[in-house]
């Protein structure tokens, strides 16, 4: 996410904020994929001290890598606040707020030791891999499948109403055939089983041995292969529509030095959010 310098920053603030920043030069496409390896390795970290037979080996020296990381990644988001022109607007940015949570996790776990597993929270960084190879572009891609979604919401909302209702009354049914017993115990455990068969899942907890119970689960299970293709039928329906057909709009990849607002259009002068001056 590209953010503005302070007004009067000194040399070498500034020579940090363009490395920090900017990937359009050398040093800051190394920093980026610094950035990204260490990321990486941390949460790889993590899942490996997640294995008892691993951590009964190598624990401590787990831990001491954990807190190598932590330290890195503050003294990286120290730098960041520190050579912002707005420090708070970064700090509650989405990326901003991503760089201050996978710093609290292994803090946190000097009062709760669990908590430290919350350290795969930093995979989420590797967001900034969308700036560093300037796939900003795809976000107007994304923005067309996302509209196609919102204008289908009212009919997929329908369609699973409908696909809860027939679980609630094929669940209901197969309680009273079973009569209770083979795992349909209540009407909620029978509705479970009605959802797990309809959208073919199929667990296999819980199975009806009598003819009956299997004739009706049989239905369901044919149902559930015809269900499955409605969502998919609605939104491809809506994303042909003459309203939702064509190319998707394109976006600049700068956030607004202000307000940190994205997704400005390419001929865009000024933050359709604050107004500010684009550059």
């Amino acid at each position: 996410m590209k953010i503005e310098p302070r007004s009067t920053t000194p040399g070498w603030q500034l020579s940090f904020y363009r490395v920090i920043f900017e990937s359009d030069t050398r040093a800051g496409r190394l920093f980026d994929a610094a950035l990204l390896v260490a990321i990486v390795l941390s949460v790889l970290t993590v899942m490996l001290d997640s294995v008892r037979s691993i951590t009964a080996q190598y624990g401590p020296y787990l831990r001491a890598v954990e807190w190598f990381f932590t330290l890195l990644f503050i003294v990286e988001y120290g730098l960041r606040l520190l050579v912002v022109r707005r420090p708070l607007a970064y700090a509650f940015s989405l990326l901003g707020i991503i760089d201050f949570l996978a710093i609290v996790p292994t803090v946190a776990a000097l009062a709760l030791a669990s908590s430290r597993y919350l350290l795969v929270i930093r995979i989420l960084r590797l967001l900034r891999v969308f700036r560093i190879f300037k796939l900003g572009r795809f976000m107007g891609e994304g923005e067309f499948i996302v509209a196609a979604l919102k204008a289908s919401r009212f009919k997929i909302f329908v369609f699973l109403t409908a696909v809860f209702t027939l679980a609630t009354v094929v669940g209901a049914l197969m309680y009273v055939v079973e009569g209770g017993q083979h795992g349909f115990t209540s009407i909620p455990k029978s509705i479970y089983w009605a959802i797990v068969t309809v959208t073919t899942v199929g667990y296999g907890d819980i199975s009806p041995v009598s003819i009956a119970g299997q004739t009706l689960a049989s239905l369901l299970m044919i149902m559930g292969y015809a269900i499955i293709a409605v969502p998919t039928g609605i939104v491809s329906a809506q994303m042909v529509l003459p309203n939702g057909a064509g190319a998707a709009p394109a976006y600049k990849q700068a956030a607004c030095a202000h307000c940190q607002a994205t997704g400005h259009r390419p001929e865009a002068a000024f933050c359709w959010q604050c107004g500010e001056r684009l550059s």
